[in-house]
């Protein structure tokens, strides 16, 4: 399965004059079993993590979009992966289709089950959607260059497999020399610089409890994922600095 990433990490490299700036994630192994936490900027998200972390954690079954299917080498390529789609509605069309209502945490269940026979890093991208300034603005979430976080579904994941993850990889993605459409500046050879910065959480009371019936947990473990959050906006914004050199 590896083959696929470093298929597109060489096409990535050959036809753009990358300059990558990663850090972090030393102590990973390719025995562990990790739940991956990330900002969402563009497609070009997935064949950047599977290039950093080739070989270095179990491969990342992603929980996508279904929209993403459709995208041309990376939807087939992640059909083939078996990795999970989620159907995404908006509140104006729950409100029409209320049975809708719960899909993704279904979808979720159904994975998670699978997930737990061999060892695997799955990747929660908890805003749900990937940035643009006109989400954030509309977002009101107080966010710079992130949107509100949705816990749900790490939430379930975390309460499914909770015990088997060894850690949680808190990564942070940032394209700063190409902001506002990186994955078609990738497809036209004009990505210039990707900077990946990886912390690794622990699995703690902090995030092990009942999220759906425990009122106090699930305050609690908002408030967590809301810290983490603060904090990457924060390194996020120091990134984007000319001439950063944020660690």
């Amino acid at each position: 399965m590896w083959l696929w990433a470093t298929i597109n990490s060489l096409i990535l490299n050959v036809s753009n004059r990358v300059e990558w700036d990663v850090e972090g994630g030393e102590e990973l192994k390719q025995e562990g079993w990790y739940l991956m936490i990330s900002n969402h900027l563009s497609w070009t998200d997935i064949v950047v993590l599977c290039s950093v972390f080739k070989d270095r954690i179990p491969m990342p079954k992603f929980f996508l979009k279904q929209q993403l299917l459709y995208v041309p080498f990376i939807g087939l390529a992640c059909w083939a992966l078996d990795m999970p789609f989620m159907r995404r509605y908006s509140r104006e069309y729950l409100i029409r289709h209320p049975e809708k209502r719960g899909q993704d945490l279904a979808t979720t269940r159904r994975s998670c089950a699978k997930f737990k026979h061999t060892p695997t890093t799955v990747v929660n991208y908890v805003e749900g959607t990937r940035f643009t300034k006109q989400k954030q603005r509309k977002s009101r979430a107080g966010y710079e260059y992130l949107l509100q976080p949705k816990t749900g579904g790490i939430a379930y994941t975390l309460s499914a497999m909770g015990d088997q993850f060894d850690s949680i990889i808190d990564v942070t993605l940032a394209y700063p020399e190409n902001t506002d459409k990186p994955f078609k500046d990738v497809l036209m050879g004009r990505m210039s610089k990707i900077v990946v910065r990886t912390r690794v959480l622990p699995v703690d009371e902090q995030v092990r409890g009942d999220y759906f019936n425990d009122k106090p947990y699930k305050r609690q473990f908002q408030q967590w994922l809301g810290d983490v959050w603060q904090e990457k906006d924060q390194l996020l914004k120091e990134l984007h600095q000319p001439s950063s050199s944020i660690k």
